[in-house]
């Protein structure tokens, strides 16, 4: 098995600038690049941001060939039936390299600014488990009606569809036990985040936790454990990957022996979250053959 590499690029920059950064991490390799699907995100919502999916159709008019997603599209201002035409668009633009990123959505300025209700934790899955169930049939099948708790369809349509057959991949943030029941059933890849903790080494202990769980979780409904990817968002971790080459390459190293197929980590910012030096960037995306086999 070879570890694939990703990379996150927040949509924080206007795109005479960010252009750079996805057509850079194209020619240089990744297997994937992402960015936040938020309408603004913790202290970054007094800055510039921009919308997900506007720039990953501008990334995918600028690249040739890495994966582009969503890291993660969420029920907090989005409907299933309308995000559907933009995935499809995505997918379509791209030439069918459109990842999706799917995770229930949490309790800062997403949750605030339509001036809906803070939903407490179990209402948050409620909602998430109905939209992944429309989406994914929107996805497939043309005319879709739907009346849940939580969103409602009338004769949805799909026409063309994806290009990738029958739909975009979904890949699912899940760390708690429905959720992970959600990735698995509906998921081609799986992201955790890992725990929250201060500790690095407690953090790995909590992802190695979660791998054992979804193991078991995979066993419970008869799925090979092969059959899901599995990503890990290194930088949840409380220790910036990209500190260095070679802590990101012990990192990669360790996700690798977790059975992790898929590491994704950031481009590193001037200040504040993920802050960081681009060399060292230039200098992990020169070793991403190297990486790459220390799953061999």
């Amino acid at each position: 098995m070879i570890m694939r590499i990703g990379i996150v690029i927040l949509p924080d920059q206007r795109w005479a600038e960010s252009e750079r950064r996805w057509r850079q991490v194209d020619e240089w390799g990744f297997d994937h690049a992402w960015t936040y699907d938020h309408l603004g995100w913790r202290d970054l919502v007094d800055g510039p941001w921009f919308d997900s999916m506007t720039t990953l159709t501008a990334a995918a008019a600028t690249t040739r060939r890495i994966r582009l997603g969503t890291l993660v599209a969420s029920p907090n201002f989005r409907h299933p039936a309308a995000f559907a035409r933009q995935v499809t668009a995505l997918d379509d633009v791209s030439g069918g390299r459109a990842l999706l990123g799917l995770g229930a959505g949490g309790i800062g300025f997403d949750a605030a600014v339509l001036g809906g209700e803070t939903l407490p934790p179990r209402q948050r899955v409620d909602r998430f488990t109905e939209f992944v169930e429309l989406l994914d049939l929107v996805l497939r099948e043309d005319g879709t009606t739907w009346r849940g708790d939580w969103f409602t369809a009338v004769d949805a349509r799909n026409n063309p569809g994806c290009v990738q057959t029958p739909r975009v991949p979904f890949v699912v943030a899940a760390n708690g036990p429905r959720s992970m029941r959600l990735a698995i059933r509906y998921g081609q890849g799986w992201v955790t985040t890992g725990p929250t903790t201060d500790d690095l080494e407690v953090w790995w202990e909590g992802v190695a936790d979660l791998t054992a769980r979804l193991d078991k979780s995979l066993a419970s409904v008869g799925r090979e454990p092969g059959s899901l990817d599995r990503h890990l968002l290194l930088d949840s971790a409380p220790v910036f990957s990209l500190r260095s080459a070679d802590f990101f390459a012990e990192q990669v190293g360790r996700a690798a022996a977790l059975g992790f197929t898929d590491v994704i980590t950031h481009w590193p910012r001037a200040s504040s979250w993920y802050a960081g030096e681009e060399a060292v960037l230039v200098d992990v995306a020169s070793r991403l053959p190297e990486l790459r086999r220390l799953t061999d």
